[in-house]
């Protein structure tokens, strides 16, 4: 592949070249398999890309994603003053380390950790909730797997037990890890992990129970207080003492600040590890997770690498080495600049547009919610006649406007029921929820005006009777005499049909 570069005299001897459409500098294909031989001036390569992203969503309008997608000017300042730092580096960046020691701290004690106030709580930031998951799943497995050897049992068939809507991270980590996963089937109206059935699955090889706080599909949180107070008394008959794992990833941030009265945290004896994404409702731009950890008990030493190649005593934790510290610095920068109270109202107010946007779902009189009012600001949906086409349909003519309305089927045994969501994040403002309604009305008009287009089925035998000549073969003509219509139509003089054999049916 050959890509060609021209460039007149005039721009090679100026010293800045103004931006201009790339197709000025380049010639040629853009490289799709191998690297070009020569190179391209750094306002072609911009330009090249940047028109080329533009054929990507916008991600203000991708509604299917919880992942943050604005942030004030001056955090992306910072964000960009730290992408030259490599967090691994903690002994050369003593303050971004001590910034992420911050953060844990902070998160340890918004979810009632039982640490003092000039105690260091256990954790670590991670690249995003499937790292932070791992982490804790693998200290789980540790531990579980000691304590079998001390026992001199068996420590080969570990399990987990959580609900089928968990996210395909908890897949992840039980296919890699070894680890057998047991999944609470759903049910219909109940989209969330049962904590009676969850109990019941517990045996002597479970690591853990996962419990989420934020359902993925319907942003619903699990009752985790009962599945406490149920393994409690599994644990004090058999003997066990079989923890809990809350997967807190979409509601770790919307919880604390909108139910502190909720009890899903450290409150409860059996939670000893939780994880929660940053760049979800922390309000961070993706690339960041943070895992917490009861108490230094939960967490084996064993797991923890010590290195000094890089200056000092680092202990480290992690799936990944390198990594950027800009994610990490944004969240900091985020509680510092919020606090308390800025969680709050942000929260706050995605819940009251979530609340607008269900309220004119429902006045179209053609949906159900299936989310819970109580929960992650989101709200999902389904057709009240059960039309699974229809919703991938209205998924699909929203695109049309800009929006990402995903459409999906529930986890099993609820793969019957198809539901929309949208996800409602800070940048999802009033207006904007006022305008997808509109849309949504909009597609729904549309959809219904072509479910009324008139369409004819029809059959055709054609039977050789020496008249068809060479040539003919794969076309069939029909007059328009031969067709009678119910209504008036556009006028059709011969409708040509294609014929793969000696009978075609089609619908036209």
């Amino acid at each position: 592949m050959v890509l060609s570069v021209v460039q007149s005299p005039e721009e090679c001897s100026s010293s800045v070249i103004s931006p201009v459409f790339a197709s000025r500098y380049v010639q040629g294909p853009l490289p799709r398999y191998r690297m070009q031989e020569n190179s391209v001036p750094k306002e072609a390569a911009y330009q090249i890309i940047h028109d080329e992203l533009l054929l990507d969503s916008n991600p203000r309008l991708n509604l299917a994603s919880f992942v943050t997608t604005w942030m004030e000017p001056e955090c992306d300042k910072l964000m960009v003053e730290s992408n030259n730092k490599n967090f691994v580096d903690m002994d050369e960046y003593p303050i971004t380390t001590e910034l992420q020691n911050r953060c844990v701290n902070m998160i340890a004690h918004l979810f009632n950790a039982p640490v003092q106030d000039n105690e260091r709580a256990i954790g670590a930031g991670t690249v995003g909730s499937s790292e932070a998951l791992m982490l804790a799943g693998l200290a789980f497995k540790r531990k579980w797997q000691n304590k079998r050897k001390a026992q001199g049992k068996c420590y080969d068939k570990p399990n987990m037990v959580t609900g089928a809507n968990v996210q395909v991270c908890w897949e992840k980590f039980a296919r890699y890890f070894e680890v057998e996963l047991k999944e609470v089937k759903l049910r219909e109206g109940y989209y969330v992990m049962d904590p009676v059935k969850a109990v019941e699955m517990v045996d002597e090889n479970t690591i853990c129970v996962g419990a989420i706080l934020g359902s993925t599909f319907t942003g619903e949180f699990e009752d985790i207080k009962l599945l406490n107070d149920l393994l409690t008394k599994k644990n004090k008959k058999t003997g066990w003492d079989t923890p809990i794992h809350v997967d807190a990833a979409s509601g770790g941030f919307v919880a604390p600040f909108l139910y502190p009265e909720l009890e899903w945290d450290f409150r409860l004896p059996l939670v000893k590890c939780i994880n929660v994404s940053g760049h979800k409702y922390g309000l961070v731009y993706a690339g960041v997770g943070w895992v917490i950890w009861r108490n230094k008990e939960e967490l084996p030493e064993e797991l923890i690498f010590h290195i000094n190649y890089l200056g000092g005593d680092q202990p480290t934790f992690t799936l990944n080495f390198s990594k950027g510290s800009s994610q990490i610095i944004a969240q900091y920068y985020q509680f510092l600049r919020m606090g308390v109270e800025g969680y709050k109202n942000v929260m706050s107010n995605c819940m009251e547009n979530a609340r607008r946007l269900r309220e004119g779902l429902v006045k179209t009189g053609r949906f159900e919610i299936v989310s819970k009012e109580k929960g992650v600001p989101l709200v999902a949906f389904a057709f009240k006649d059960k039309n699974k086409n229809l919703a991938f349909k209205l998924s699909k003519a929203l695109r049309y406007y800009g929006w990402i309305v995903p459409a999906y089927t529930m986890p099993a045994n609820a793969e019957h029921v198809t539901v929309l969501r949208v996800v409602v994040r800070e940048d999802l403002s009033r207006e904007l929820v006022e305008k997808l309604l509109l849309h949504v009305e909009t597609a729904l008009s549309e959809l219904d005006d072509e479910s009324s287009v008139p369409k004819i089925t029809f059959t055709v035998e054609m039977k050789p009777d020496g008249s068809r000549k060479e040539g003919d073969d794969g076309v069939l003509q029909i007059p328009a005499t031969s067709v009678h219509w119910k209504r008036e139509m556009h006028k059709i003089s011969v409708k040509e049909v294609s014929v793969t054999g000696d009978k075609t049916k089609g619908v036209c």
